[in-house]
């Protein structure tokens, strides 16, 4: 039962996790707006899913070091490995930067907002499975 639950939110974990990842790339492009030779990256999202829940989630394990026998011992998963594409211009600068304002604005709200209702279909499951347990 707990195996079909956590193959059930998988996908869910595997896509808010890329989500954030393609986040991350798409801030660092805005902080680097007026970098000269900056070249503006992307990750193809749909792409990146396939491959993610193609591989089945067997990730390596990470281990962690520790610098004390009182330290707690740990272990985690590699976070997904995705390709950074570069994104072509439309405008190309002068300087040699490839980050277009608008372009990137838009690809960091599109990818908010599929984040954020990512995460409202996550709760909503998450309460439908806590309604049916009390019950």
């Amino acid at each position: 039962m707990i195996d079909r639950i956590g193959e059930d939110f998988s996908f869910y974990k595997t896509a808010v996790s890329l989500r954030q990842q393609r986040q991350e790339v798409l801030a660092a492009n805005i902080a680097n707006a007026d970098t000269p030779h900056y070249k503006a990256r992307d990750i193809d999202f749909s792409q990146a899913l396939q491959q993610a829940m193609g591989n089945s989630m067997n990730l390596p394990a990470v281990k962690l070091d520790m610098t004390s026998a009182r330290h707690i011992s740990g272990a985690g998963s590699n976070a997904l490995q995705t390709d950074l594409l570069y994104r072509q211009p439309l405008q190309p600068s002068l300087d040699g930067n490839t980050v277009e304002m608008d372009v990137e604005r838009m690809a960091f709200a599109d990818n908010s907002m599929h984040y954020q209702s990512s995460l409202t279909i996550l709760s909503q499951r998450i309460k439908g499975l806590m309604a049916a347990l009390q019950q």
